[in-house]
């Protein structure tokens, strides 16, 4: 039920929809012969069209994501890597036969840097089917044929094919990753996205050492520089929007340990 739900409410609050609701509910408004309100909802549709694709807006809103928890200084020995999925299209990959990346892809790319650098430690792959209204195949086995093209060894590759969101990413992963006291796991997703990963990874307890990637914002003061193809600028209002009403939605359920995931005294101690 939890799934559904997200997935429909997303679609309905997302900032384009939203925007085109206010459009046409301003020319219906028009249309019953009620111009001041319909002209005032055209009005402040424009407004929000044009601060969401020509302001910072949307770099200043996913700037404090994906500062929350810094790069860490890693350890000479890692158990394992886990990544978690959303870095393949599978409509693509489903219709056309072929593994393909989507903006997320640097979560795979991180994941090979850092299985070269620890040659022992297994890597987790974390996705399953998350389309609702249509049949399609799972990102790991997509994953599975992307990463054995890449050279990645089938030995050391380990499918996690259940889940649909990062609740269920934590849960079995853990399952299958069954950690032992002392060892070194790390988490390997958006950097926008860890916070609330944590918290999931957290409430399965399954201690991570989170290693953000795919960054999507500037460091210093190019955040209050938007991006000259508008479109861009939208998207990652789009993207903190989704991070920010997951972080909301997952804690009031109790899928996460805090409202907004903070490091730990141990994760900190990593990056000294």
């Amino acid at each position: 039920m939890f799934f559904a739900l997200s997935k429909i409410g997303w679609y309905l609050v997302q900032p384009l929809v939203g925007i085109l609701l206010l459009f046409a509910a301003g020319l219906v408004c028009l249309l019953l012969k009620l111009p001041k309100t319909g002209f005032g909802l055209l009005a402040v549709a424009f407004l929000v069209l044009a601060v969401v694709s020509l302001s910072p807006l949307g770099l200043m809103m996913l700037a404090p994501l994906e500062n929350r928890f810094p790069k860490p200084a890693l350890p000479e020995r890692v158990a394992g890597i886990v990544v978690l999925g959303g870095s393949f299209d599978t409509r693509v990959a489903r219709t056309r036969g072929e593994p393909e990346l989507n903006d997320a892809a640097d979560r795979i790319t991180t994941a090979l840097a850092l299985a070269l650098r620890f040659p022992e430690a297994k890597v987790i792959f974390s996705g399953g089917a998350a389309a609702m209204f249509e049949e399609d195949v799972t990102e790991s086995s997509v994953a599975e044929r992307l990463f054995g093209e890449l050279g990645l060894p089938a030995d050391r590759l380990v499918l996690e094919d259940r889940s649909r969101n990062t609740v269920e990413n934590a849960r079995f992963s853990k399952e299958i990753a069954a950690p032992k006291p002392g060892e070194t796991w790390l988490l390997v997703t958006s950097a926008a996205h860890m916070p609330r990963a944590v918290g999931c990874f957290r409430v399965a307890g399954f201690d991570v050492l989170p290693y953000p990637t795919d960054y999507q914002t500037p460091g210093g003061n190019l955040i209050y520089q938007p991006s000259t193809a508008t479109v861009r600028n939208l998207e990652k209002v789009h993207f903190a929007i989704r991070e920010y009403l997951g972080l909301l939605a997952y804690w009031l359920t109790g899928k996460t340990d805090a409202l907004f995931p903070a490091p730990a005294s141990s994760d900190a101690g990593a990056n000294r």
